[in-house]
């Protein structure tokens, strides 16, 4: 491949002047300012591109006016629209070439036609990302143009910005060079490696020696009782064998979740017991003990209300049973990421196991929940994506986390 270079007093005139020279076959590899405009001096930008030997046919430059000094960028940017438009009518005969030609010469053709068009789209974002300078804190690297989208959408997601410098720092180091080609393939790298990022908890069902014994803590109107329910019906009814289920009630402060609750378990014919001092809590454990399940609905509290979860302390510390308990912190998806991370902080005194995250289709922005994750390394269980039961609760998968960051929420995707 030969690597040429190309200088303008602007990115886009750089770009017009190198396809002036090699034609549309390039490929651009860099962009970088090497003069700042400043009193006296115009700005001036240098564009790396390669082209393969073969299609290294350089043309003769025709004598052009120069431009006026201080021309507007609209100017400009309409010339390389113009190349733009030019590759566009190069597409168009090519389409045109290919309805006239047999079944199979067309199919052949039109997957030029569609691989011509995806360049085209690249080359647009490239040219709409050409003002894009991003530098990443306290470190002297630019991040490429064709990082531009990913990197915009995730901060517009709500990742924390180290953690997003970070990921960064590491695509930049260790991506394969073919793969920075186009915005496209950056995409997909960043799909694979957000996904490896993302803990996750299998769902494990209970055997003939030990039992599944769940507790869902966290702030009021997180909807813990509502995805008790999910989970109920979940166990009860829709995996491969019917389990029986048990529920055990804290929340005895609000009358409401607990007639709620009653008002499943008649409905599903589960067991039910309600504890009001911590002491009482092993005792409705044993009274369960016939169940596959036992799930624990806690009162609702200020992540600041340290008098309700050192109550919900006592009890776990009351537990003198045989039966582990998994602690499950349930917090929405629609705070922010210093929110959650203060919410995780004071209900960690719990040994918080794993985290389910609700409200999926009520937020745009999912970097919040990938930053907690990240830093507090703990997986994701599951995932409520709307008030409905059973059906609005979802297995986690890291892949589904990655899309919603990516290209928001999107309920047929997910079911």
């Amino acid at each position: 491949m030969k690597i040429l270079t190309f200088s303008g007093a602007t990115p886009a005139e750089a770009l017009r002047r190198a396809q002036e020279d090699v034609g549309e076959e390039a490929m651009l590899i860099e962009t970088r300012e090497l003069q700042k405009k400043s009193l006296g001096k115009s700005a001036l930008y240098e564009i790396v591109v390669g082209i393969e030997e073969h299609l290294y046919k350089p043309k003769k430059r025709q004598h052009k006016r120069p431009s006026v000094e201080g021309a507007p960028l609209k100017q400009k940017g309409n010339e390389v629209l113009f190349n733009i438009s030019e590759a566009a009518k190069q597409i168009s005969q090519i389409a045109e070439v290919a309805d006239g030609e047999t079944d199979h010469e067309s199919h052949h053709d039109i997957a030029l036609v569609k691989d011509e068009i995806a360049k085209l789209t690249d080359k647009v974002k490239l040219i709409q990302n050409m003002f894009w300078e991003e530098k990443l804190p306290h470190m002297d690297v630019t991040i490429p143009s064709e990082f531009a989208e990913i990197y915009k959408l995730s901060l517009q997601s709500g990742m924390k910005p180290e953690h997003l410098n970070e990921i960064m720092r590491l695509s930049l180091e260790h991506m394969p060079a073919k793969m920075r080609e186009n915005s496209h393939s950056v995409k997909r790298y960043f799909q694979t490696l957000l996904r490896k990022m993302v803990p996750v908890r299998l769902e494990s069902t209970p055997n003939n020696r030990s039992k599944k014994v769940m507790m869902l803590v966290g702030p009021t109107g997180v909807g813990k009782t509502t995805s008790i329910a999910k989970l109920a019906a979940r166990y009860s009814y829709l995996m491969e064998k019917n389990y029986k289920v048990g529920l055990v009630v804290l929340d005895t402060y609000r009358i409401g979740a607990v007639e709620q609750l009653m008002q499943y378990a008649r409905m599903m014919k589960l067991g039910i017991e309600t504890v009001v001092d911590p002491p009482e809590f092993a005792n409705a454990l044993e009274s369960l003990h016939y169940c596959d399940y036992i799930l624990i609905d806690t009162m609702g509290s200020s992540p600041y209300d340290k008098h309700k979860i050192e109550k919900i302390y006592e009890c776990l510390k009351a537990n003198d049973t045989a039966f582990n308990i998994d602690v499950i912190l349930v917090m929405p998806s629609s705070i922010k990421y210093e929110d959650m991370q203060a919410t995780y902080d004071n209900f960690s005194t719990l040994d918080i196991d794993t985290i389910m995250f609700t409200k999926l289709d009520e937020t745009r922005g999912f970097g919040n929940i990938f930053s907690l994750v990240y830093e507090t390394k703990k997986p994701i269980s599951y995932f409520s994506i709307g008030q409905e039961v059973p059906e609005d609760l979802v297995i986690a998968k890291s892949e589904m986390l990655v899309e919603c960051l990516l290209n928001g929420f999107d309920r047929s995707r997910i079911l």
